[in-house]
């Protein structure tokens, strides 16, 4: 059995030649790239040498078996480099029994830098048309969109593998809120709604630790979810940040129990707008806020009593809905001006959102949730990668924190 370093020391020594055809190439203006390029030609004609140097170790190793083999011509297949497209020639056998290993049969994309620039557009959110454009303009290569799909479907394993990482064991502070994007299931378009989670680790550093399709909200729902974090790892999560999540609330306080909830102000704050007329919005707002940036819960509620006097007649239902989430929507005013910050609102968490619009914001409906899962993890490993440094006056947030919450913060997870 011939082995495959003697195949390849049988192999003639073209270094000097290929080196001497690129450098002549280059002196008369011929392009390195592309399918007419001259590394891409070196490629060609190297990987011919070398799959008929595996012929000739087959011819060998069988001549002698089945009544002899011999060559028995040509085939041609096209090939798909990071640097261009070529027709390559793989010799044949007789018998049929040759095994190329340098280029495997079906084997049309010759490495993974092709699948790596693949992919580096896809997670821009480029869509399969301009990926094949790009790859057409700037290396002479035509791929087509059964060809991307198949490439993109290799993040389906790194996806449910991300999905189910082991995750922290307690988390400081945990902000959930949702997306809205359209996509196809069974030939229609409908409307996705994608959830997000993000937590701030012990230390400092923002994570997102999944994302969660759902049809609909419901304590149910959300149950499952929590229990999906507890399940990788999460024991304990200090305070939870939410945008009036339905049946949230129940399924955290059996979950986990000691976890604060804050809803979020501002967007009970919009809400409340959306039911003042125009002409009474600026004078509203300006009353409401004494309330929410009052310095004490006490003149927060003083406050509160204060606008339902004065617009409680003309607005009820805004005033019903500020009494009715009073005490998630003050839970803020527990903690100090540097808590109080970081908690009263989602803004984290719908600034992570506004970045992946910039990568999903090209496609008008995704052609299957799939295609849709694979966009948004390509966008967060993005956007984590940027993500290096803990929250400013972090220490100073965590000293708190570990007051108001003792011995409930693991100090060795803060590296």
């Amino acid at each position: 059995m011939v082995s495959m370093k003697e195949k390849i020391e049988n192999l003639p020594s073209l270094k000097g030649e290929a080196l001497q055809e690129i450098i002549k190439g280059m002196y008369e203006g011929k392009p390195l790239l592309g399918s007419q390029g001259l590394l891409t030609q070196i490629a060609k004609d190297l990987i011919e040498i070398s799959l008929q140097g595996e012929m000739e170790s087959h011819l060998q190793e069988t001549s002698l078996e089945n009544g002899g083999n011999r060559r028995n011509g040509l085939s041609t297949k096209t090939m798909k480099t990071a640097s261009g497209s070529f027709e390559l020639e793989v010799p044949r056998d007789r018998n049929g029994t040759f095994e190329p290993q340098l280029v495997k049969k079906r084997q049309t994309v010759l490495n993974d830098e092709l699948d790596q620039k693949i992919l580096a557009l896809y997670g821009l959110g480029n869509s399969y048309s301009a990926i094949s454009d790009h790859l057409k303009d700037i290396y002479g290569v035509e791929v087509s969109a059964g060809l991307i799909s198949s490439v993109t479907d290799k993040l389906l394993p790194q996806i449910t593998e991300w999905r189910n990482r082991p995750l922290e064991s307690v988390y400081a502070v945990v902000f959930l809120d949702a997306m809205y994007f359209k996509a196809k299931q069974d030939n229609k378009v409908v409307t996705k709604v994608v959830y997000n989670i993000m937590g701030i680790r012990a230390s400092g550093h923002k994570e997102i630790l999944g994302f969660y399709a759902s049809e609909s909200e419901g304590s149910h729902f959300w149950l499952g979810v929590l229990n999906d974090l507890k399940a990788r790892g999460v024991e304990d999560i200090l305070i939870a940040c939410i945008d009036g999540l339905k049946g949230f609330p129940e399924a955290i306080g059996a979950a986990f129990p000691s976890t604060e909830v804050q809803l979020c102000v501002v967007h009970q704050i919009r809400n409340s707008l959306k039911h003042v007329a125009s002409k009474n919005q600026k004078e509203f707002m300006s009353d409401l806020k004494l309330v929410y940036q009052a310095p004490t819960l006490d003149l927060a509620e003083h406050n509160l009593n204060k606008l339902e006097e004065k617009w409680g007649t003309k607005y009820p239902i805004v005033i019903k809905s500020w009494r009715s989430n009073w005490g998630h929507l003050t839970a803020y005013f527990r903690y100090s001006v540097e808590i109080r910050k970081l908690i009263y609102t989602t803004n984290p968490i719908e600034g992570f959102h506004r970045q992946v619009r910039k990568y999903t914001k090209t496609k008008g409906a995704f052609t299957s949730e799939s295609a849709l899962f694979k966009l948004i993890f390509c966008a967060i490993r993005n956007i984590e990668s940027r993500w290096s440094v803990p929250l400013q006056n972090w220490a100073l947030t965590l000293s708190q924190l570990d007051i108001y919450f003792p011995n409930r913060i693991h100090f060795k997870n803060m590296v």
